[in-house]
């Protein structure tokens, strides 16, 4: 038979039997001490007991049970103990002094029995009776759990969530629960949220990743509450599985980056065919140019009207052109400005130059007033002009008896002093049911007398988006048969 039996006691008893040296370093380390706390004999012989199993927050705790052992001879408490992974676990701790043959203190005798389990059983028998039924009924997988990190309660949600039998979730480490790779950071992460436990929405944490008992990962979003019992802090997680939502903005994203291609390709396209379709529509305008100057030789009246009818056909195929061109650029932001104080009146007066023969052709008056000053603002001359034309062609376009007028002056317009060019017609108006398209590309009034107008409706929208460039915007009033104003408002220099 064994001789030293308190050997044999100490190395196979199940609880953590420790001494200690009066200030706290480990002199021994018994089998059941790594059995509760994961440490050897060898890694704990020598370091501070509080540095090894005593969470920050519970450091004072521990120097008190110290102080009343000495003071004593004697200590008792159950509290919380930190293994070596960083599980939390409950102990029921007691602590004897103990004396050399003078009767001198020389050690501290410490047994600790891990009561976790116990402890989770007490927790559930107390939260059962207040929220058991209240938790059923809830449509989220409902977990409760210790400060511990031990699962306490689940409703039935939770079980078939996570693939367990009824019941079997209660006593699990919450780590337990999720994939291998997410425990050792949890563990930190809810050591810190139970230091300050607060209420904490669904979706407003870490993306996380549920296990089910079968290995199967699945993405889920959790809420925290805190609820205070007589047994202390229980932390309660409503889990909800994303994987349809993450399935859903997946497929989302796939397309939106599959749109992304192809308006790439499409702002391509159309660059490249822009530039192929402008260098032999130019030829097509130079060369009827050349001829309707006579220049090659005489041609008689029938054929000076088709040659026109060519060239106004290519010009305006070329508007066009030039149209789908900015508006690319300006959707890949490749429109570059050169913004420079430019005088207003001179620019007015060379787009009405430019359209006077087309009014005059239509017997409308082209008319234009100002305040007397001179304007002047902050802007790219091109983009500037490319707006007035576009307007000013769609009065005279729109307008078949009275005048085109356009005014400049100074208005507040959205809180800013801006410079106004404003131009009004006397044409068909537009009805209240299709102003919201106005702006809108390839958008053409549906009126039966508009659709005799020709046009591919991105004069507005192009003009819309420029002022935009501009820092300005186009403001519109009209009453349909009367007539229309239109109005670009452009911040003062």
């Amino acid at each position: 038979m064994p001789t030293d039996f308190g050997s044999l006691i100490l190395n196979e008893t199940p609880d953590a039997v420790i001494i200690t040296t009066l200030d706290g370093v480990v002199e021994c380390w018994t089998n059941g001490a790594q059995s509760v706390f994961g440490y050897t004999s060898a890694e704990a012989l020598g370091r501070q007991l509080a540095e090894l199993i005593v969470p920050p927050a519970l450091v004072e705790e521990e120097r008190e049970v110290i102080v009343e052992t000495l003071r004593c001879g004697v200590a008792s408490y159950e509290s919380m103990r930190q293994a070596k992974d960083g599980a939390l676990v409950y102990v029921d701790s007691s602590s004897k002094l103990v004396r050399n043959a003078a009767g001198q203190p020389e050690y501290i005798l410490w047994s600790k029995k891990d009561i976790t389990a116990l402890k989770v059983l007490r927790d559930a028998k107390l939260v059962e009776a207040r929220f058991d039924g209240l938790l059923e009924s809830l449509p989220d997988a409902i977990i409760l759990a210790n400060t511990g990190g031990r699962v306490v309660l689940a409703n039935g949600q939770a079980h078939s969530m996570f693939g367990y039998p009824h019941g079997a979730m209660r006593g699990l480490p919450l780590e337990q629960l999720m994939p291998q790779r997410f425990r050792t950071p949890h563990v930190q992460h809810r050591n810190e949220y139970m230091r300050q436990p607060q209420v904490r929405p669904m979706g407003s944490g870490r993306d996380l990743y549920g296990l089910r008992s079968d290995g199967m990962e699945f993405p889920i979003e959790i809420s925290l509450s805190p609820i205070t019992t007589e047994e202390g802090t229980l932390i309660m997680s409503a889990v909800r599985d994303n994987t349809e939502r993450k399935r859903i903005e997946r497929t989302l994203q796939d397309q939106n980056a599959e749109l992304a291609r192809a308006s790439a390709a499409k702002d391509r396209f159309l660059a490249g065919m822009s530039h192929e379709l402008r260098t032999p529509l130019n030829a097509i305008i130079g060369f009827t140019g050349t001829m309707l100057m006579k220049l090659p030789g005489p041609i008689n009246d029938e054929q000076e009207k088709h040659l026109r009818t060519v060239q106004s056909s290519a010009r305006h195929l070329l508007s066009l052109i030039n149209d789908l061109l900015d508006l690319t650029k300006i959707e890949a932001g490749k429109l570059e400005l050169e913004l420079a104080p430019l005088q207003c009146r001179q620019l007015i007066d060379e787009v009405l130059l430019l359209f006077g023969p087309q009014a005059s052709q239509k017997g409308l008056a082209l008319e234009f007033t100002s305040r007397g000053e001179e304007l002047t603002v902050l802007a790219d001359r091109r983009a500037l002009q490319q707006i007035l034309m576009n307007l000013v062609h769609n009065a005279i376009k729109f307008t078949e008896h009275g005048k085109v007028q356009v005014n400049l002056d100074t208005a507040q317009v959205s809180a800013r002093d801006c410079v106004t060019i404003s131009i009004s017609d006397t044409g068909i108006g537009i009805a209240a049911d299709e102003r919201g398209a106005l702006f809108q590309a390839f958008s053409q009034l549906d009126g039966g007398k508009v659709r005799q107008f020709e046009g591919t409706g991105l004069g507005l929208h192009l003009s819309q988006r420029l002022a935009a460039l501009l820092r300005g915007e186009i403001l519109f009033a009209s009453e349909f048969g009367v007539g229309s104003t239109f109005t670009l408002a452009l911040p003062r220099e």
